[in-house]
């Protein structure tokens, strides 16, 4: 009873710089500051990111597609938050005045083999209540006159737009303290009194629960909570061009995916900025933010050959991985890959663009994570996958972490 009083002084004693500390500056975490301000006005927020500005690596480097949710397992959170998100993050751009447009896409089929799995694909958008429509390699011609396949299907709520500029609005909107260029290297948790963490300038800030979005690295950060994540982030970049001849590409047009891998293929993107994106492939990256080949940071490439799943990651899927590796260091081998969905395209046509890493969780026995993962701890809650379609579904995202961490601040 003597320790229990004390704990509820020193509880009173504790001054709070905010009652909860999101960590990571992305859309996800910006996402959560501006939910939690609408769930729970008054809720006092700070949001800690290393970078000088906002959306700086996943939200800002992908191709911009607010995705439909089509290719996602039915009742998975990627398949519900995509779904519905989508419909918000078009409602979010034009209640801001954000660039954005809803274009619908293609999914084409280039060879006999991947017919059945084009076709899984419309059950499972109609299982996900997505308007899905077949179409044959004439109807096909009529959305994109240089694209060429056996069938293809059109899922009209596909979309573009600026995700950096909604990740800019939902900060500005939240009404939460941002931080930028505060990088956190130490955390303190006591589950009776709180969070507590230093900033690499020293400063440190006290909150009474914590919030991890720090996506490429969100495992790093349950680790140093006091957390066991029970997987590692294994950053693989995708690599970009842009097409020198967009007249070529109306829309967006993908392949058929592989079901075996959550990578989407190399696909054609034309923008909000209408320049037409083509990629990305997916390699595994030499460092967390590794978004060239010479960017190389010794201490986090061991962390990812020394984590088990790695290892059997690798010795299932090599040949997928030595594919993706040939389009990574030769543009013919690339331009050969375009051309199966676009056969006009020639390698002078692709221009190099800004590369992205994607933060894949593999968990100890080499499962690629298929899904958004969502963990709890002693006052923390811990975002630990959310790759794309994370920007599409990042308004639902973050109400659900909101929920979770006010549950935490009234258990504390």
């Amino acid at each position: 009873m003597h320790h229990r009083n004390r704990e509820v002084e020193q509880v009173r004693k504790v001054a709070y710089d905010c009652d909860v500390l999101v960590i990571g500056g992305g859309i996800v975490g910006l996402s959560t500051a501006y939910a939690l301000s609408r769930a729970a006005p008054g809720t006092r927020v700070t949001v800690l990111e290393k970078e000088a500005g906002p959306a700086r690596h996943q939200t800002g480097r992908n191709s911009g597609v607010i995705h439909s949710g089509i290719y996602y397992r039915p009742g998975s959170l990627k398949a519900r938050y995509a779904v519905g998100g989508a419909a918000e993050m078009v409602k979010f751009c034009a209640e801001y005045g954000i660039p954005h447009a809803v274009t619908g896409k293609l999914i084409v089929a280039t060879e006999r083999e991947e017919l059945p799995r084009l076709h899984a694909l419309v059950q499972r958008g109609r299982e996900n209540g997505i308007p899905v429509r077949e179409l044959g390699p004439a109807q096909l011609t009529e959305y994109e006159p240089e694209v060429r396949g056996l069938a293809a299907i059109r899922v009209g709520t596909t979309g573009v737009c600026d995700f950096a500029a909604v990740a800019r609005q939902l900060g500005e909107t939240s009404g939460a303290e941002l931080r930028y260029g505060a990088e956190v290297v130490r955390i303190d948790r006591r589950p009776s009194l709180g969070v507590a963490a230093r900033t690499a300038d020293g400063t440190v800030l006290r909150a009474r629960a914590l919030v991890n979005c720090a996506g490429l690295h969100c495992d790093r950060v349950a680790r140093l909570t006091g957390d066991d994540p029970g997987m590692r982030i294994v950053p693989f970049r995708g690599e970009y061009y842009v097409l020198a001849r967009p007249e070529l590409v109306r829309g967006l047009v993908y392949p058929v995916p592989d079901p075996a891998f959550p990578f989407l293929g190399v696909h054609l993107t034309r923008g909000i900025d209408q320049e037409v994106h083509i990629g990305p492939n997916a390699v595994p990256a030499l460092a967390r933010e590794g978004y060239g080949w010479g960017v190389v940071r010794p201490r986090e490439l061991g962390t990812t050959v020394l984590w088990p799943g790695s290892w059997h990651l690798a010795r299932r899927h090599w040949r997928y991985g030595a594919g993706e590796l040939r389009r990574s260091v030769s543009k013919a081998a690339f331009t050969r890959a375009v051309r199966r969905l676009l056969p006009e395209v020639r390698a002078e046509d692709l221009v190099r663009a800004p590369a992205g890493v994607r933060a894949q969780a593999v968990l100890r026995d080499g499962t690629l994570m298929d899904d958004f993962l969502i963990r709890e701890g002693a006052r923390a809650v811990h975002v630990l996958n959310a790759p794309s379609p994370a920007a599409t579904a990042s308004l639902p995202i973050g109400r659900e972490v909101a929920r979770r961490a006010l549950a935490a601040l009234e258990r504390g």
